[in-house]
């Protein structure tokens, strides 16, 4: 029988009991009726109560695991949380790096090309002037054969060497 039975069944005796005379409260009851009922109930009452103990340290275990679980998936969740942002620190960091490199080596490349330019500007500009030069004196040197010519003609029939 149910404990809770049991000791429904204890107060229905109580209630039933026949008081004792000149009082309302006090009542007559066989002790021993009495003790039987109380003994029956005290066996029935441990093994329920080492149920209901049982079911609560059951009910205990599986919370604590529970609450480990929960501080580990937690604990585990901000681990990942940190390794992402600390990865998406590296690479914003990096993408600005990168961007820093690039801008300077654009920037020096243009400054290559300027230098570039300023030197094969000038080396053609020298190039010229030698060229005009050699060109004059070329043309210096054609205008004093052609001049020799005619006066070597006009001279006469002599075979003297040219002068040059």
């Amino acid at each position: 029988m149910d404990p809770l039975d049991r000791i429904d069944e204890i107060i229905e005796l109580v209630q039933e009991a026949r008081s004792v005379p000149m009082s309302r409260t006090n009542f007559m009851f066989d002790r021993a009726d009495m003790v039987e009922h109380l003994d029956v109930l005290r066996s029935e009452l441990p093994s329920e109560l080492r149920k209901a103990a049982a079911v609560l340290d059951e009910r205990d275990r599986i919370i604590e695991a529970g609450r480990r679980e929960a501080d580990r998936i937690i604990s585990e969740g901000e681990a990942e949380h940190a390794r992402l942002v600390s990865v998406n620190e590296i690479t914003v960091s990096a993408e600005h790096e990168g961007a820093r490199i690039i801008a300077e080596a654009r920037t020096e490349a243009q400054r290559l090309r300027e230098e570039v330019d300023d030197y094969v500007d000038t080396a053609l500009a020298n190039f010229e002037q030698f060229l005009t030069r050699a060109l004059a004196s070329i043309e210096r040197g054609r205008d004093k054969m052609h001049a020799l010519r005619e006066i070597g003609t006009f001279q006469g029939e002599d075979e003297r060497p040219l002068p040059f």
